[in-house]
């Protein structure tokens, strides 16, 4: 039998019943059924704290159901979907195209010159 878990909120000795995540890049908060297992970024809470909870200034709060049955293969697709896009690389920025010409150094730094010079007409960016 696993020990109970406890809610997360100081001086709280209430059952936890509901996990709390916070997603930084998505300046979301997500509270939802109580996790498997403890994870070291997640906050278990107890029904009230969970029911009084809200979001920082300029997040969103979602709130997950509670399921009481088990995760349908709609929903375990949805998750392994979920999953792979989170696992995908980001698509690299593209690189200026070019060969220039190496005119000075110092150090670790290289001072390059366009092999290809600027026409007198043609305005200077700043």
């Amino acid at each position: 039998m696993s020990p109970v878990r406890i809610c997360s909120r100081t001086a709280c000795k209430q059952s936890a019943v509901y996990t709390l995540t916070y997603v930084y890049a998505d300046s979301t908060a997500v509270l939802g059924p109580l996790a498997a297992y403890v994870e070291p970024h997640c906050y278990d809470l107890c029904a009230e704290h969970a029911e009084r909870l809200t979001a920082p200034v300029g997040w969103e709060l979602v709130r997950l159901p509670a399921e009481e049955s088990e995760p349908t293969s709609d929903d375990l697709e949805a998750l392994a979907n979920a999953v792979r896009e989170a696992a995908k690389p980001a698509t690299p920025r593209e690189e200026p195209v070019g060969q220039g010409i190496e005119v000075g150094r110092r150090g670790h730094l290289r001072v390059l010159r366009s092999d290809t010079p600027l026409r007198s007409d043609t305005p200077r960016k700043p």
